[in-house]
């Protein structure tokens, strides 16, 4: 419940998606496939930044190119007068090809909080666009979208900063406005082709990207986690705590009589309700999960 204190309030979207979420299944494909989507069987060495910089460099001229010589070649894209590119996916290269290990890069991001902003931007200005004086008030209709576009990322978890500059231009960008929706499905082939040129590039020497969803295991989301009971019968053998205790504790059931407790076990991690920990901290325990 959200409790009487407005201060409080916190909404966490991934609570009722993740369980409809299933976990990636790179891992049952051949490994040099699953490398390609950022499947790694061990923690892959650090690199430089020089290594880091060059391929950004690369990344981004591939992305930018590919993304441009595309839409250069679909007809309809012609006809309706679409920009090779879309002004915001530079800024989104730069995520994408070099703060790869950053929330704000992977892939629900980067997709989704472009498809969002798009839709945003262009429901502001058809709506803006039933008024006389729509160039008198295009700036009240930029400063809206960008504010409601980041509205929606923060409610969804996919906040991608450029994705604010696609909702700002599909109100006061004459070059975008024309397109109408059809900004959408150019934004979307945009987010797609910069996807694959990433992770191809980005995994050569590094790795991306380091979620696809969410940084937590999705399989722990999935259904409620059984044991067998000879499991059961063998952790109770050696004094453990029982799973449904330390579920119980881990989400700060007041009938345990126990502080709420992370823990960090081989392969799991369990964080108690009501703990906030940032997407860094999370990859960071799971990191910790899997050297156990």
């Amino acid at each position: 419940m959200l409790g009487y204190n407005p201060r409080k309030w916190d909404v966490d979207i991934d609570r009722f998606l993740n369980p409809f979420i299933p976990p990636p299944p790179w891992k049952h494909l051949p490994y040099p496939i699953s490398h390609f989507f950022g499947y790694r069987k061990s923690k892959p060495e650090t690199v430089g930044n020089l290594v880091s910089i060059f391929w950004a460099c690369v990344g981004v001229f591939c992305g930018v190119a590919v993304v441009s010589i595309v839409s250069r070649q679909i007809p309809s894209f012609r006809e309706h007068g679409a920009p090779i590119i879309v002004g915001s996916f530079g800024a989104a290269a730069v995520l994408e090809f070099y703060s790869i290990e950053s929330p704000l890069s992977q892939p629900r991001n980067s997709v989704f909080g472009q498809l969002l902003s798009a839709v945003v931007g262009v429901a502001i200005c058809k709506l803006f666009q039933l008024s006389p004086h729509f160039d008198s008030v295009r700036w009240l209709g930029g400063a809206l979208s960008c504010a409601l576009a980041t509205t929606v990322m923060a409610l969804t978890k996919t906040v991608h900063p450029p994705a604010g500059a696609t909702a700002l231009l599909a109100v006061v960008d004459d070059g975008v406005v024309h397109l109408g929706w059809f900004l959408v499905p150019v934004v979307l082939l945009g987010c797609a082709l910069m996807l694959v040129v990433a992770l191809l590039i980005n995994n050569i020497q590094r790795r991306f990207p380091q979620y696809w969803w969410a940084p937590e295991d999705l399989r722990l989301h999935r259904v409620p986690r059984r044991r067998r009971r000879g499991d059961m019968d063998d952790v109770e053998s050696k004094g453990e705590p029982k799973h449904d205790e330390i579920d119980a504790r881990s989400k700060g059931d007041s009938t345990v009589g126990e502080d709420p407790v992370l823990i960090v076990r081989p392969g799991e991690v369990v964080v108690p309700e009501g703990l906030f920990i940032t997407p860094e901290e999370k990859l960071f325990l799971e990191e910790l999960s899997n050297r156990l």
